[in-house]
């Protein structure tokens, strides 16, 4: 035998022999899912986000703009109405919850986009990391992003306005959840979009969380609405998280009903959203699409 041929077989990469599988060389628990993985990406958005002040200043600034508007229309009114008086600020209230649901979908949709911008897709599925992986840490991502947004602004109600979100108790903690979900349903949704059509649909993250707001019942009970609209609003879970919200601050009772409905169709749609991303993303992956998707 030559040395040639005898340094070829001594040699596993050498040309004929195939590298052993990525996954294989894996742990087994991180054949499955991963928390390094996941908690790596969340620390790479994360640093992008503290090393930008206009990104920070963008992410509370919008918040605390609504507050104080919203704040001087319930001074107005609560003149003019015992009903809002006697709500105790359900516009501020309604503002803040309306926020949680606007920032949930935006933190994940663009911590998404920050990847497409910088073509950035392609190199993360290079390594091991799984599509439901990613989808994590976006979620938490859109959690972080949420509360650096709403918190400022909830501190500004109760400084300028008296008015203390945090009086809900539980039931706040209830809504926050299933705004947060329904934040996160829309994202999947936008994501997929984007992935199967590229970045020219980039606006929808805004076109369609704002679709949902006149059915939602932000500022009004759902009853105003006509009837055959009131059964589209019943079936979306917002529309449960403020109806709840006034019956808790008019009434001081939380309406179970609506809080399991909402809890209900979030897991629904969330199941759906979720299987809807990881198909379109599949589809992008045999495509060759992920590194072809950026500015």
């Amino acid at each position: 035998m030559s040395p040639k041929t005898q340094q070829d077989d001594e040699d596993p990469g050498a040309k004929g022999s195939a590298p052993p599988p990525i996954a294989e060389a894996l742990p087994a628990s991180d054949q499955i899912l991963s928390l390094r993985r996941i908690g790596a990406l969340i620390l790479r958005h994360w640093y992008l986000m503290r090393g930008s002040v206009p990104r920070l200043l963008e992410i509370a600034y919008w918040p605390m703009i609504q507050v104080i508007t919203w704040g001087f229309v319930t001074r107005f009114l609560s003149q003019e109405s015992t009903l809002v008086a006697h709500a105790g600020g359900m516009f501020i209230g309604a503002v803040l919850l309306w926020d949680v649901l606007f920032r949930a979908n935006l933190g994940f949709t663009l911590s998404f986009y920050e990847e497409l911008w910088s073509r950035n897709l392609g190199h993360l599925f290079v390594s091991p990391l799984r599509p439901y992986e990613l989808c994590i840490s976006l979620m938490t991502m859109s959690v972080i992003r949420t509360l650096l947004g709403v918190f400022p602004a909830s501190l500004v109600a109760l400084f300028l306005w008296k008015f203390n979100i945090y009086d809900l108790g539980l039931p706040l903690l209830a809504f926050f959840a299933n705004l947060m979900a329904m934040g996160w349903i829309i994202g999947l949704c936008v994501s997929s979009l984007v992935l199967r059509v590229g970045l020219g649909a980039e606006s929808m993250a805004w076109v369609m969380i704002f679709a949902f707001m006149p059915l939602s019942g932000v500022y009004y009970p759902i009853g105003v609405l006509p009837e055959a609209l009131q059964w589209v609003a019943y079936a979306l879970p917002p529309a449960h998280v403020f109806e709840g919200m006034r019956e808790v601050m008019i009434h001081g009772t939380f309406n179970q009903g609506h809080f399991l409905a909402a809890v209900g169709l979030n897991g629904l749609y969330l199941v759906l959203s979720m299987g809807v991303f990881l198909q379109v993303f599949r589809i992008a992956r045999d495509r060759g699409l992920l590194l072809n998707i950026g500015e």
